[in-house]
């Protein structure tokens, strides 16, 4: 049985999963046209069978499957988890759990950054991955057994990724530093996106206190309208003409229709009335409402030299130890470390202190130093005295 169409089909593969240690799990989904995305196949395997859920199937429950999810006793592993978490997030309202994602646990294994899954799978399977049907569309049916299979090939693959990542973690001991990694994916508020927060992720340069209230609201309805009518944020208006907006805030429909982003049947429309109803709600806060520019981590002048050796020190010690630079610190987190000690970053805590924090330190203020080897190849690490 290697696709499954039917709930009772579903809770007997499920029920037969559930005495399993883990289990891998993919999706298959478009996004492309609408807002949340639409889950269109599911991929799960167990040690012993495998096989495909179809959601689309007529009358197909996937209680079953959430429960599996829900399993405390079963390992659900994944590879570049989060789009898939989002997924069982908005069709079931929890996340799975206990987690497992392959690519963070190959970062901590020393096979890079972000690792692709076809890398990963060549290294650790040296099997190859079918790329045929990367670009098929997972929305019609019916599927055919080239689709199934292919899709199959994912979740079977995963099973021996996981068992010889877990494999490499517990001889190096690692296993445990997965854990804060696994936490931050599995908090249902790292998926739910605030419309009021919306207008952070749009690049402003204007600073004016006004200006970004008018943008904040306009976001903020933008982020609404795409949710309830399920279409993507651009496809109800760009992130330019957000801007353009709040540059000359409108007031009438005649206004609104003058701006080179809007037409004139939109200005006129629900749409239109939803615009010009943000923009009066933003010119109605006094002043004490308005949000505050973003704050910009400027780093202390004199400051960038230092940032430049912990990077220096950072590649040294992940190297060394072969682990994944981006898992221990982005740039970001080097310049509050040069500009703080004790800078509120992942670095200066737990394993990453151990590894690379505490030196880092050290060689802030000059009890560490940098040098190459012998031989011109390397470099070193030489304690000082004082």
């Amino acid at each position: 049985m290697s696709l499954i169409s039917t709930t009772d089909d579903l809770a007997a593969f499920c029920d037969r999963l559930s005495r399993e240690p883990f289990v891998a799990v993919d999706t298959e989904f478009m996004r492309e046209k609408t807002y949340w995305p639409k889950l269109c196949l599911i991929q799960v395997a167990g040690e012993s069978e495998a096989a495909c859920v179809d959601p689309l199937a007529p009358g197909l429950s996937l209680e079953p499957l959430f429960a599996l999810m829900d399993a405390p006793q079963v390992l659900k592993v994944f590879h570049a988890a989060r789009q898939d978490l989002e997924i069982f997030l908005h069709e079931s309202g929890r996340l799975p759990h206990p987690l497992f994602d392959s690519q963070v646990a190959a970062m901590v294994c020393g096979y890079g950054d972000s690792v692709g899954y076809e890398t990963l799978v060549s290294s650790l399977t040296r099997a190859r991955i079918d790329k045929s049907m990367r670009f098929t569309d997972w929305s019609r049916r019916p599927l055919t057994p080239r689709q199934v299979e292919y899709a199959l090939g994912d979740v079977i693959h995963l099973r021996t990724v996981y068992q010889r990542l877990q494999e490499q973690l517990t001889v190096s001991g690692r296993a445990g530093w997965l854990d804060q990694e696994m936490a931050v994916l599995t908090d249902p508020a790292q998926y739910r996106v605030e419309p009021d927060e919306a207008w952070l992720r749009i690049k402003a340069r204007s600073r004016s206190s006004r200006f970004l209230a008018l943008l904040k609201e306009l976001a903020a309805w933008r982020e609404r309208t795409a949710q309830e009518r399920d279409l993507p944020r651009n496809r109800v208006i760009r992130d330019e003409g957000l801007l353009e907006i709040a540059a000359s805030a409108p007031t009438t429909p005649e206004a609104l229709a003058q701006l080179r982003s809007i037409s004139r049947g939109l200005a006129d429309g629900p749409m239109g009335q939803g615009i010009l109803e943000a923009v009066l709600r933003a010119q109605a806060l006094p002043e004490s409402g308005l949000p505050r520019p973003p704050q910009r981590d400027d780093l202390p002048q004199g400051l960038g030299p230092v940032v430049d050796l912990l990077r220096v020190l950072l590649k040294m010690k992940c190297e060394e130890s072969g682990v994944a630079q981006k898992l221990v610190a982005t740039i970001g987190d080097l310049e509050r470390i040069a500009a703080d000690d004790a800078a509120d970053v992942p670095a200066m805590e737990g394993w990453r202190r151990a590894l690379f924090g505490e030196d880092a330190l050290r060689l802030k203020h000059g009890q560490l130093a940098l040098a190459l080897t012998a031989d011109g190849q390397g470099l070193r690490v030489i304690p000082l005295e004082g």
